[in-house]
Formats: C-alpha cells, sequence, structure tokens
C-alpha cells in the first residue's frame, strides 16, 4: 500500500500463496514417493520435543483429504492478507504459526497435531475482527465475505468431532483476534474529504458557502467590482482640438 487509504496489487499476493500452497504439496509427495510418516514431527503438547512441531506442523498432513480441504482456504486468506494488510503481512504468516502453535502445545491433548489449519483459524479470525475494528467499507466487506465463506468453521474450535484437533482451531482463533487487536494502528483509514480534514473552516469553502447550516441553498449577490480606470485613456478621452478659421489672406 502507498499509504494507509489505498490497497495495492503486488506480485506477492498471488506468488506467497502459491508458494506456500506448493510448499505444504511438496512435503506430502515426498511422505508419499518415499514412504514416509512425518507426523512424528507434530505438535505433542508439553513435551520438550513436541515443541518442534510449532515450526513443521503446519506443513505435515494425515492424508489427501486433509491436505485438499485446507489448501484453498490457505491460498484465498493468504492472498487477501497480502492485498489488504501487506506492510503486516508477514508478520502475520510467521508471528500466527509460532503463537498459535505454542497455544496448542500449551492446551492440546497428549497426541500429534499436524496441519495448517490452525493458520486459517488465524487469518479468519485476524481478517474478520481486523475489519471490524478498522471501519473502512472495504475491510468490513471482506469482514462479512470471511464470515459467508467459512463462517461454519466456528464449530470446529470445540470438541465436536473425534480426530480434529479443535485445540489448534480455537488457539488460532484466539491468536487472529489478539493480532487484530496488537496490530490496531495498522488499519487502512477510508480517505477524507476536505471537509473532513482537521481545521478545515466551511465559511471560507467556495462551494460550502452556498448553503446554510440546514443545507438550504443561499444564493448570495456580490456587488460588481468598479472597473479599472486607465489613466491614458482618461487623458486622451479629455483632449480637446481647437480648430481656427483659415486666413484667406494667407492665399
Amino acid at each position: 500500500m502507498k499509504s494507509k487509504e489505498e490497497f495495492q496489487f503486488s506480485n506477492s499476493v498471488v506468488l506467497v500463496p502459491i508458494f506456500f500452497v506448493l510448499l505444504i504439496w511438496l512435503v506430502f509427495w515426498i511422505e508419499i514417493r518415499f514412504g514416509l510418516d512425518f507426523t512424528k514431527f507434530g505438535i505433542y503438547p508439553q513435551t520438550l520435543r513436541g515443541l518442534r512441531g510449532v515450526l513443521f506442523s503446519p506443513f505435515i498432513h494425515s492424508g489427501i483429504t486433509h491436505l485438499y480441504h485446507n489448501t484453498i482456504p490457505l491460498f484465498v486468506l493468504t492472498a487477501a492478507i497480502f492485498y489488504f494488510y501487506k506492510p503486516i503481512a508477514w508478520k502475520i504468516l510467521f508471528y500466527g504459526i509460532l503463537l498459535s502453535g505454542f497455544i496448542t502445545w500449551s492446551i492440546g491433548r497428549p497426541s500429534y497435531h499436524i496441519g495448517v489449519s490452525g493458520l486459517i483459524y488465524v487469518l479468519v479470525s485476524f481478517t474478520f475482527f481486523k475489519g471490524i475494528f478498522a471501519k473502512h467499507y472495504r475491510l468490513i466487506a471482506l469482514s462479512l465475505l470471511v464470515v459467508f465463506l467459512y463462517g461454519s468453521m466456528i464449530w470446529y474450535v470445540l470438541p465436536i468431532k473425534e480426530g480434529v484437533s479443535w485445540e489448534g482451531h480455537t488457539a488460532g482463533l484466539v491468536t487472529g483476534m489478539l493480532f487484530a487487536i496488537i496490530f490496531k494502528k495498522e488499519i487502512a483509514r477510508p480517505k477524507k474529504y476536505v471537509w473532513e480534514e482537521e481545521g478545515f473552516k466551511e465559511d471560507e469553502d467556495p462551494f460550502l458557502k452556498h448553503f446554510d447550516e440546514n443545507g438550504n441553498f443561499v444564493e448570495h449577490s456580490e456587488p460588481e467590482p468598479e472597473p479599472e480606470i486607465d489613466d491614458e485613456k482618461e487623458i486622451r478621452h479629455t483632449i480637446r482640438y481647437t480648430f481656427k478659421p483659415r486666413d484667406k489672406s494667407l492665399d
């Protein structure tokens, strides 16, 4: 963004989401191709070894269905973050992975927690609350769109489905809300009109002076300016010529 009032498209809006998506698919392909299982690199709560999963777990998935369900939301939400919040986009991604992962490690059940869904909940939560706090029509519209697309995800912060890390989802939801508050100064604000600027005086505006305090049009009759007098012209106009009769004696 050139300023806090403008949103600008850049290559990172597309390239970063594509890179992130390709990376998690590459990790899954390596597992399938070489018969590996990276689940042990996930978050295992309240163990020292399990802390490594804070960094690695977003790139590990249990199967093709798990990976597919996370791919589209990850791409869409990451692109939205880099378009609307480019100055803080990397902070949201990096610190979102760390903080949501650490909260999951602190409150999770004794099991391996894997998948990028924790980060997805960070992005959903941040985008929603940020738009509400901003009071910017574009960001509010983005918040409503996120609710429309991913509002049903709220149910998965509760332990309603076996085998789903609701702790990771809850951690992501809380992290996104905290970031929306912490980065409040980075909120884009709508462009102000001239009459909204500080120090603006209505009586000096050439347009507003034609309206009274109730919004009614008032016609102002301004005195016509006095014509400028050119001294030289005035002198020429006052010159008088005197003609004498011709003296015939001179013929």
